[in-house]
């Protein structure tokens, strides 16, 4: 069907479609108080030592107080999601429609579906205190950049971004300072300082519980040495 502007009709009823995923996600997470967005690779096994990291960090967020959110499918999100639901802790998954890998995990006491990414992305940040990154792929990688924008943009409250396991981090982050910081000055000195890499569970609970305790959620807070723009 065409309406009277030659536009599928189609088109004006997906903004609906968006509305009725923005005001799930918001009435649904209003209430789950502290929080953490936890990424990684859907790809990764449960044998894995990748995955038994993943589940023993949610596990640990869980006994502190926080609920733990993914994107619900497998590998490193059904480690989390296990590590929460089994610690007796709220366990978040935001699933996303797709045609291959997706298939929500069972360890979700919370679960709720998307079919955009945009409106996906916006419940993994704005019901948040932090996020905790570990080994993945495209995805994961898109998560992370996402993050580092919105906090080097002020587009968004400043919040911890943790990276997790030193190893599978170290090649990018070296890349980063040598070429885009240094070779080119694609980015800023302070830019950098903006996430910080730890290998134990404990280290990323305590860097997100501190920030929770002084900050609270909500409210723009620049770190100091960031540039206003």
């Amino acid at each position: 069907m065409i309406n009277s502007n030659n536009k599928p009709v189609e088109d004006v009823w997906r903004i609906f479609r968006i509305m009725a995923e923005f005001v799930e996600g918001f009435d649904d997470l209003d209430s789950i108080g502290p929080a953490v967005s936890l990424f990684g690779s859907a790809r990764t096994k449960p044998d894995h030592p990748h995955y038994k990291l993943a589940e023993e960090t949610a596990a640990a967020f869980a006994k502190a107080g926080f609920a733990v959110i993914t994107g619900g499918g497998n590998g490193i999100m059904e480690a989390a999601n296990k590590g929460a639901f089994e610690a007796g802790g709220k366990s978040i998954g935001l699933n996303i429609e797709l045609p291959l890998e997706q298939k929500p995990n069972e360890f979700q006491n919370m679960s709720l579906q998307f079919r955009y990414f945009f409106c996906r992305k916006v419940m993994f940040l704005k019901y948040a205190n932090g996020f905790v990154v570990l080994p993945g792929g495209f995805g994961t990688m898109d998560e992370f950049f996402e993050s580092l924008v919105l906090i080097q943009t002020l587009r968004q409250a400043f919040f911890p971004v943790v990276l997790m396991g030193s190893d599978f981090w170290a090649g990018l982050l070296d890349w980063i300072k040598k070429t885009m910081l240094n070779e080119c000055s694609y980015i800023s000195p302070e830019d950098v300082d903006v996430f910080t890499v730890v290998d134990e569970p404990d280290e990323a609970v305590k860097i997100i519980t501190d920030f929770k305790n002084a900050k609270g959620l909500g409210g723009l807070h620049i770190p100091k040495g960031m540039r206003k723009i």
